[in-house]
């Protein structure tokens, strides 16, 4: 199902397409994904009154003081898991995260981003993303379980018989085709067994739903075909990192060329950020190595850098952010860069010259004119917890658990 439905016609949809089990779809802060299945008898009472679920079981949902919350469906996100039987359907839907009084959850990110995009569009702005996940494939062993070993010892863009994650790059996108997801290109990376499928653009809550459901289905399909697909942010020690490069671009209702000024915004904000794009102690071992961004710069077209402006004009004409990894979630990274680029288009902010130089080549003294991004994840929680931007632009509920020392 490619377009929005409403409730009723989700109920036909499910009636004539035999579906036995609905997957009611959400994550908790950190962008970790859950679900509930209910059986087709229960779809009705969930959009009435929702389906109750132990928050204080889900990491940043609150305590077992407060711990009854209720899963909503959202009818126009329904999907079918080609993976699953065709008798006996499974389907997902993505759900809205409430109180028992039906008040809206604060730490629901899904809701963060919706609230986001919908200030932005009264301020007379749109925003699209784009979304470029890196990830390897392991080898399994007799046990099912990853070994560490990379299915194959191939470079960027190299191809069959070296490259042998073509076939499951295929089966993933040719899945995601079937879930109404339109892969953009796909191909081997710099590293032995990485991958990289990229996304066409889309507005931010699809984008970051698309980069949720990526995850989830590329895990699958690489099992089943006996891999393990590992999107941590440094899998190997010595060989490039996994980056979640997210490509951003803005269009005012006036006409006016602001992606200036929302660049300027995203690098000013940036290492106050870092805490959610760049959250495990694992991600600061990528930063600043094998192309991975480790200071405050832009340029155009340059790798070595944290924001790039790539060719393009027109729709697409945008700036790269490079510095987040698989492990953000997608729905806070979008929020706060929306939130920050906002900031910079109603400040009117300049942004600094570009670094045309090639940053992890640069002497000492050419990098001691730029900041650096957070060297830790301890540095980075401070940072966080310091920042009265992001106090403006995310509840306490959810900052708390990220700036945690």
């Amino acid at each position: 199902m490619m377009t929005p439905y409403s409730e009723q016609e989700v109920l036909q949809y499910m009636a004539e397409e035999d579906v036995k089990f609905i997957r009611l779809a959400f994550c908790d802060v950190f962008g970790r994904q859950k679900n509930i299945s209910i059986m087709p008898g229960e779809v009705h009472r969930a959009f009435e009154t929702g389906v109750a679920f132990d928050a204080s079981s889900i990491a940043g949902f609150g305590d077992e003081q407060r711990s009854d919350l209720l899963l909503f469906p959202e009818p126009d996100t329904v999907t079918a898991l080609p993976w699953r039987p065709e008798h006996g359907r499974v389907v997902r839907m993505n759900a809205a995260v409430r109180y028992p009084d039906g008040r809206p959850f604060e730490a629901d990110t899904r809701a963060l981003l919706k609230n986001a995009v919908l200030r932005a569009e009264k301020k007379g702005y749109s925003f699209r993303f784009g979304a470029e996940q890196e990830f390897y494939l392991f080898c399994l062993d007799e046990n099912g379980g990853p070994t560490g070993i990379p299915c194959d010892n191939a470079g960027y863009m190299d191809i069959a018989p070296e490259d042998r994650g073509e076939n499951v790059r295929r089966e993933v996108c040719l899945t995601l085709e079937q879930m109404g997801v339109l892969p953009e290109s796909s191909h081997h990376e710099e590293g032995p067994g990485q991958n990289e499928i990229d996304f066409r653009y889309a507005d931010p809550l699809k984008a970051a739903d698309q980069a949720q459901l990526f995850q989830t289905t590329v895990k699958t399909v690489a099992h089943r075909g006996g891999y393990h697909a590992d999107f941590s942010p440094k899998p190997m020690t010595g060989a490039p990192g996994n980056g979640f490069h997210i490509n951003l671009s803005v269009a005012a209702a006036d006409g006016s060329d602001v992606l200036p000024a929302a660049m300027a915004g995203v690098l000013a904000h940036v290492q106050e950020m870092t805490a959610f794009l760049n959250p495990t102690e694992e991600s600061y071992r990528r930063l600043g190595r094998n192309k991975a961004p480790g200071f405050v710069s832009w340029s155009r077209q340059n790798r070595s850098q944290l924001i790039r402006i790539p060719a393009g004009e027109g729709e697409l004409r945008r700036m790269e952010l490079r510095s987040p990894d698989p492990g953000a979630n997608p729905y806070l990274a979008f929020t706060l860069m929306i939130a920050a680029a906002m900031d910079g288009i109603e400040r009117g902010l300049t942004p600094p010259p570009a670094a045309d130089i090639n940053l992890f080549k640069a002497d000492s003294e050419t990098l001691s004119r730029f900041q650096r991004l957070p060297g830790s994840l301890t540095h980075a929680k401070r940072v966080a917890g310091e920042s009265v931007f992001l106090r403006g632009v995310l509840p306490n509920a959810v900052i708390s658990p990220y700036c945690k020392l």
